[in-house]
């Protein structure tokens, strides 16, 4: 907890006690239910949290915005993304239903209320949003073709809508097809941890036709 309060020094009391709360819920629920490796789950607060935070270095999203998470998972990276932008809307869909069962369940006990579940694949999904988040489920331009169609035209933010990705390690030849309408965020450059070391934002402005 304590690398959210340095990094994020400016949390409410209530941002504060959701954020503290998820390291006893999500401990609690994978002892049921594998949602974050077992191995990693004492690295919570590290490596999914402040993971998950990374983007909102490259973003401060507009009070009124709309993101979409694909392939939430457990709830990474929408979950700390919702606490952190509370006037901001947020909508996690996930094929496994378990594990938006846990997502679901986790933000009940902290009184998440800006946002909704979705059980179902993002193909499916019709709605808009301004940005879509993801955190490393498939490669950059697979995920472009499948939400491209859920990107609004109209802008607020102080980047263009488009997907914001956490992505790790070797990117160029991902990146290729879309270098030129993309921001690369190294997350060494706001985390000091050596897991950052290799991890980024990636930014894909999408434009409506």
């Amino acid at each position: 907890m304590q690398h959210i309060k340095t990094y994020f020094p400016n949390l409410t009391t209530q941002q504060e006690s959701q954020f503290e709360a998820l390291g006893d819920l999500y401990a609690d629920w994978n002892a049921k239910i594998n949602v974050i490796s077992r191995k990693d789950i004492g690295n919570l607060y590290l490596h999914h949290v402040l993971h998950s935070l990374g983007i909102a270095k490259a973003i401060n999203f507009t009070d009124g915005s709309a993101i979409l998470d694909v392939g939430t998972g457990g709830g990474f990276p929408g979950i700390p993304l919702a606490i952190l932008f509370p006037e901001c809307k947020f909508h996690l869909i996930d094929r496994v239903g378990k594990k938006i069962k846990v997502a679901q369940s986790v933000a009940e006990a902290i009184h998440l209320e800006n946002v909704t579940f979705q059980h179902g694949s993002v193909e499916e999904l019709k709605t808009e949003y301004d940005f879509v988040v993801s955190r490393a489920v498939m490669p950059l331009p697979d995920l472009l073709k499948l939400v491209r169609k859920n990107i609004k035209k109209e802008q607020h933010n102080a980047l263009p809508n488009g997907l914001l990705c956490l992505k790790g390690g070797e990117l160029q030849q991902e990146i290729a097809p879309v270098k030129k309408t993309s921001i690369v965020f190294n997350l060494s450059d706001f985390f000091k941890e050596e897991y950052f070391d290799t991890k980024k934002v990636v930014y894909v402005q999408i434009v409506k036709k």
